[in-house]
C-alpha cells in the first residue's frame, strides 16, 4: 500500500495509457452556449497522452522544470490535464486558481505561490497581465486556448534532479475562515495515497479497473476532485466527467448522456435533487454509488430509495490525503456516521487539553498514518508558514477542526466545524443539527446557521433563512410568521436551547464553487448580524417556552 514507488503522476499516466489507451480517461457533458465544448467532449488515455507530449516538449524547450510553479486558471477545461501532467513529468508544480477569484485575490496566489508562469483563460487574462504589471517580478502570462508554441524562459533556472515521489505536483489554495488563504503543498505521494486509499477501500465504493465513469460537479481546483477522484480513476484507468459546475437542472439528464457509473458531490447537492419534481431521467442512470462528504440524515434513505443507488458517506481534508469513509454494510445512514479507523489512517478523539476522550463525549478529530510516521501521505505542509503547519501538528497528530464523537464500536460521527460549534450559555450546539431541521421545513429553501454574540449567554443560534416561496415573506407579517412556523419547528425536534433565537430571511446565501455555504461572507467583518434590517427576535420566546 505505499503509495512512493508509484513515482509521480506521469508515470502512472504512462502506465494508465499502456493498459487502457483506449479508453475514456476525461470527459464534459454537452452544454448549449458553453464557451467551450458545448457538444460535450470525450478524451481517451491515449488522445490524453498525446496532448501531455504535445505540452511537455514545449515546457521543456522553454526550460521549465524541477522547482518551477505555474498557475493556470482553466475553468473547468479538460486539456488542463495535458498541462498537469506535462509539467508533472518535468517536476513543475501546478497551481490551480480559482476562476471566481478577484484580480486582488489571483495576484495574492501567484505572488505568494512564486509562479514563474500564469496560464489563463482568455476571458479573464486581462487581470494576469495587470497583476503582472503591478508586480514588477517578471511573471510571464501566455493565453490557455491560444497556447504558443514557443513559451517565454521562467524567472529562474530549473533545480537539479529528476522528479519522484516527493516531488510537489500541485499547490492547493485552501479557502480559509480569517485572513489569507494558506497554500497547502502536495508532492505525487500525495497525490497516489489520496487515490489509492479511495480505491482499496472496498464495498460500496468498489471500483472496477477500465469500467468506471465518475461524474463529480466540484471544480478541478478544489481537492475533491483534482486530489480524490482524479487520482483514484488515474490509477483504475477510469474516465473523470466533469460539467463547468454543479447544475440543478441538467444533473439527471448529464448522468444519463455520459453513462455515469458513479458520482461524488458534497451534501448540498441531495438537498437540492431532493426538492426538484421528478423525472424519467433519475432512475434511467447506471449509477452504481456516489461518494458524499455531509449528506443531511434526514436526507439519505429518502435519496437512495427515490434515486435509486447508495450515498456513501466520507470525511476528508485538502490536508490529510485519505479519507475516512462509512462505506461497508451496515452503514448507518440515519445518522451522521462517516467511518472507522482503516490501513490508511490511524485516527482519535481528544478535548481541549489533549487527552483522549471516552466514547460518546465530543471533542476534535485528530488523525495520522502512524505512531512512527504521522505525517506519511499528507501534505507537505503550509507553503511559507512553518508556524500554522507545526500547530495542526501539534502532538503528533494532525489537527482538523473538526468536532465529532466516537462510539464503543469505533465508529466515528460528524458534528460540524469546531469554528461551527455555537456556544450558549454553556452547551455546545452543532450549527449543522440545526441547519438539517431547519432544512427539512417545507417552507425553507436553505439555510445558514451561525453564533450571534449574545451578553448574557456568550453566543446565540442564529439562522438565515431562503424562503422556498419568496411571497411567503415578502412583507413583515410573513415574516414573523414563517419566522414562527420555524422556530415552533425547531423546538418540537430538538432541545430549546438549539432553537433560533435570531431569524433573518436573506434572498441568497454566500457559496463558494463547491457549492459550500461561505459563512464569513454573509455579514461583513464588524458587522452585528443582530441589528440587520428584517432580522427577527426570537429569544424571549425561547425562555419563555423553556419554562413550560
Amino acid at each position: 500500500m505505499d503509495a512512493l514507488p508509484l513515482g509521480t503522476l506521469y508515470d502512472s499516466l504512462r502506465r494508465t495509457v499502456s493498459r487502457w489507451g483506449d479508453r475514456p480517461a476525461y470527459a464534459v457533458p454537452p452544454m448549449a452556449g458553453r464557451s467551450y465544448h458545448p457538444d460535450g467532449k470525450e478524451y481517451t488515455w491515449n488522445e490524453v497522452a498525446q496532448g501531455v507530449e504535445r505540452m511537455r516538449t514545449r515546457y521543456a524547450a522553454a526550460g521549465y522544470g524541477m522547482g518551477h510553479r505555474v498557475a493556470i486558471l482553466f475553468d473547468q477545461r479538460p486539456e488542463f490535464f495535458f498541462h498537469y501532467y506535462a509539467l508533472n513529468s518535468l517536476g513543475c508544480s501546478v497551481v490551480p486558481i480559482n476562476p471566481d477569484y478577484r484580480k486582488e485575490e489571483i495576484q495574492y496566489v501567484v505572488e505568494h505561490s512564486e509562479s514563474s508562469l500564469a496560464i489563463s483563460v482568455d476571458k479573464r487574462i486581462g487581470d494576469f497581465h495587470a497583476i503582472a504589471a503591478a508586480l514588477g517580478n517578471g511573471l510571464r502570462v501566455v493565453s490557455f486556448e491560444n497556447f504558443p508554441d514557443t513559451l517565454p524562459a521562467p524567472r529562474s533556472a530549473a533545480g537539479a534532479g529528476s522528479p519522484d515521489g516527493t516531488t510537489e505536483a500541485a499547490l492547493l489554495y485552501t479557502s480559509g475562515t480569517t485572513g489569507r488563504p494558506k497554500g497547502c503543498v502536495l508532492t505525487n505521494e500525495y497525490f497516489h495515497n489520496f487515490g489509492l486509499c479511495y480505491v482499496k477501500l472496498g464495498g460500496r465504493l468498489t471500483m472496477q479497473e477500465g469500467v468506471e465513469r465518475m461524474y463529480n460537479p466540484l471544480p478541478l481546483h478544489h481537492a475533491n476532485c483534482l486530489s480524490v477522484s482524479t487520482p483514484a480513476l488515474l490509477i483504475t484507468g477510469g474516465c473523470l466527467i466533469f460539467p463547468d459546475r454543479f447544475h440543478a437542472s441538467t444533473w439527471w439528464k448529464d448522468l444519463v448522456a455520459t453513462r455515469a457509473t458513479a458520482a461524488q458531490f458534497q451534501g448540498i447537492i441531495p438537498n437540492i435533487l431532493l426538492k426538484l419534481p421528478e423525472t424519467p431521467e433519475e432512475r434511467a442512470h447506471q449509477v452504481r454509488f456516489s461518494l458524499c462528504a455531509g449528506i443531511e440524515p434526514s436526507h439519505h434513505e429518502v435519496f437512495e430509495k427515490r434515486f435509486g443507488f447508495p450515498v456513501v458517506e466520507m470525511w476528508a481534508m485538502t490536508e490529510t490525503g485519505r479519507l475516512i469513509s462509512d462505506c461497508h454494510e451496515p452503514r448507518k445512514i440515519h445518522t451522521r456516521s462517516f467511518g472507522r479507523v482503516s490501513a490508511w489512517v490511524e485516527a482519535s478523539v481528544i478535548d481541549d487539553q489533549g487527552s483522549e476522550c471516552p466514547p460518546d463525549v465530543q471533542g476534535e478529530l485528530v488523525i495520522r498514518h502512524s505512531a512512527e510516521a504521522p505525517r506519511k501521505g499528507f501534505f507537505s505542509g503550509y507553503l511559507k508558514n512553518e508556524e500554522a503547519t507545526e500547530e495542526a501538528w501539534r502532538g503528533g497528530w494532525f489537527h482538523t477542526g473538526d468536532a465529532v464523537v466516537r462510539d464503543a464500536d469505533g465508529m466515528f460521527y460528524f458534528l460540524d466545524r469546531k469554528k461551527n460549534i455555537i456556544r450558549r450559555a454553556g452547551e455546545n450546539i452543532a450549527a449543522a443539527e440545526i441547519e438539517a431541521c431547519i432544512t427539512s421545513h417545507d417552507k425553507v429553501k436553505q439555510v445558514a446557521v451561525l453564533a450571534a454574540p449574545d451578553e448574557v449567554r456568550e453566543e446565540e443560534v442564529m439562522a438565515c433563512v431562503i424562503a422556498k416561496n419568496p411571497a411567503d415573506v415578502a412583507d413583515e407579517n410573513g415574516r414573523a410568521k414563517v419566522a414562527q412556523e420555524i422556530f415552533d419547528w425547531c423546538f418540537e425536534r430538538m432541545a430549546y436551547f438549539k432553537a433560533p433565537g435570531w431569524i433573518l430571511f436573506v434572498d441568497s446565501l454566500p457559496t463558494g464553487t463547491s457549492a459550500k455555504v461561505q459563512k464569513i461572507h454573509i455579514f461583513a467583518a464588524g458587522v452585528d448580524p443582530r441589528k440587520q434590517p428584517g432580522v427577527i427576535d426570537l429569544r424571549a420566546q425561547k425562555k419563555h417556552k423553556a419554562k413550560h
